[in-house]
């Protein structure tokens, strides 16, 4: 039985279109219909690249925000050093849940973003272009766009699996060398040995696309949008409690606030932007930042991968932030003290807070967890989980205040942030033979947790997939044989994905 469509998110512009030009509909561009909206990108050498990269202030648009002209002028370099050919890799794997922007991109406007790989492999003399993607409508896109160019062998599509960290730059690497997409331990640049041990020039969709629609306009006419700064659009994904989601093209700089209210949402009590590896904002503070890494960074935000989901006042955000905490845990490679203890601290001290469980306590233990992970970890996981809880503590002080005295705050949890982990198993726990021996927790550390009373609180999450062999092994070694592990139902599933 096939699943069933994901619903087409909006696509929305405030000003003159640029990436989201002819998107208005719900069509897929193909080769005819790109080509009469954009140019034809005039081929370059690498120092020509570098040069028009560098006047228009090009940035990745992944999260990281990285000079894009450096990345070019790394692998280049890398290149001649070693003597090697090059590789040009589209990340398209998105693994942000908040986050459809790129997918959009992949799925009707492919050739925006092989206009933008073409021209990168060209200047470098790349043996191949290489998307890598998880989604499998974005894969039949991409490759029947690559028909349509007559591309052939020069390029191919990568498909891998859906996890949050599947696109850090070290894990898209292993998985198109065939290998288990996760951070590797050492830390390396793809610029010097990617892809079969080749210099490679890795970036995010939209950065390419990016790429193209600055060489059609070149930098003085890409530089009519944006601030001086930051030259250019920014492509966003406005979801949360919003009533209206949408994809929006923007200029760089343009209000946070407006944004809200074109998509039927407020600043309310907190906006998360910059996905789940950003930080939150005050309703006061989002009402007057500018959507900018700078603007954003003045109010203690990040842009990251364009993400911004406001949560309403009637779902608890200290309960939102506990699911999202969770869900973090369970998408780590789990290769590192900070994933595999690290991070299981925080969510399970950020479930006690949101349930009101010794939540002053519960707080405190969120806040050293948190700061212990950081710059600890095989990859930026760790780093930008404990960014996204310890920023939640603040901006959300008042409903930590109102867990700690009253044991909540009355409102439920309305699943508004996504954080499905494609768990089918959860547990359960026979209270008449549950003896309070604490093995589970011991085990299932961070997961299962022991109360005041010395006995177990069973998580009402499933167990995610990557923790699956320690419940079996709980289960096992339960000697009052207390434990089991269930299909989780429907209704729970349809919870876990939220609105």
């Amino acid at each position: 039985m096939n699943a069933p469509a994901r619903p087409k998110i909006a696509v929305r512009h405030i000003g003159p279109p640029r990436l989201t030009k002819g998107l208005e509909g719900a069509a897929r561009l193909d080769w005819d219909a790109h080509r009469a909206l954009h140019p034809v990108p005039r081929p370059l050498t690498s120092e020509q690249l570098i040069a028009l990269c560098e006047a228009g202030r090009l940035h990745g648009r992944g999260g990281a925000a990285f000079p894009f002209a450096r990345k070019v002028g790394a692998t280049a370099g890398s290149a001649v050093r070693r003597r090697k050919r090059t590789v040009v890799v589209v990340n398209g794997t998105e693994g942000e849940p908040g986050s459809a922007k790129d997918k959009v991109l992949l799925r009707r406007a492919p050739h925006l973003i092989l206009d933008g790989a073409a021209l990168a492999a060209t200047a470098l003399g790349s043996v191949e272009i290489i998307v890598a993607v998880t989604d499998e409508e974005a894969a039949r896109s991409v490759e029947r766009a690559m028909a349509e160019r007559g591309l052939g062998a020069r390029a191919r599509t990568v498909r891998l699996p859906e996890h949050f960290v599947t696109g850090e730059s070290g894990a898209l690497v292993r998985g198109i060398n065939g290998g288990r997409p996760v951070p590797p331990g050492r830390k390396g640049r793809a610029s010097t040995r990617g892809v079969d041990g080749l210099p490679t020039l890795l970036s995010n969709a939209e950065t390419y696309a990016q790429l193209a629609v600055l060489a059609g306009l070149g930098p003085r006419a890409y530089a009519k949008a944006g601030t001086a700064e930051e030259p250019g659009t920014v492509l966003l994904t406005v979801t949360g409690s919003a009533r209206f989601p949408a994809v929006i093209e923007t200029s760089a700089g343009a209000p946070l606030g407006h944004i809200l209210d074109l998509c039927g949402a407020r600043a309310g009590e907190g906006v998360l932007v910059g996905g789940y590896h950003g930080a939150w904002l005050s309703g006061e503070a989002a009402a007057r930042t500018r959507l900018s890494r700078a603007g954003l960074a003045a109010s203690g935000g990040v842009l990251g991968a364009g993400i911004v989901m406001p949560v309403g006042r009637n779902t608890c955000p200290l309960g939102e932030c506990a699911r999202v905490a969770r869900y973090l845990a369970a998408e780590s490679a789990g290769q590192c003290g900070p994933c595999r203890l690290g991070l299981p601290d925080v969510a399970g001290a950020f479930a006690d807070l949101a349930a009101g469980r010794d939540a002053a306590a519960a707080c405190d233990t969120v806040r050293r967890a948190a700061r212990m992970v950081v710059g600890r970890g095989a990859c930026a996981h760790p780093d930008g989980s404990a960014r996204f809880a310890l920023s939640a503590l603040d901006v959300f002080a008042a409903d930590v205040a109102r867990h700690a005295a009253e044991g909540g705050c009355g409102r439920p949890v309305r699943g508004v942030l996504p954080a499905d982990t494609g768990a089918e198993l959860s547990l359960e726990v026979d209270w008449s033979r549950c003896d309070g021996h604490g093995l589970c927790a011991d085990v299932l550390r961070g997961t299962v947790r022991m109360d005041e009373y010395d006995y177990p609180v069973i998580p009402p999450e499933p167990i995610p997939a990557r923790l699956e062999a320690d419940a079996r092994r709980a289960v096992a070694m339960c000697p009052g044989l207390a434990l089991r592990l269930v299909p989780r139902t429907g209704h729970e599933k349809g919870a876990q994905r939220g609105r």
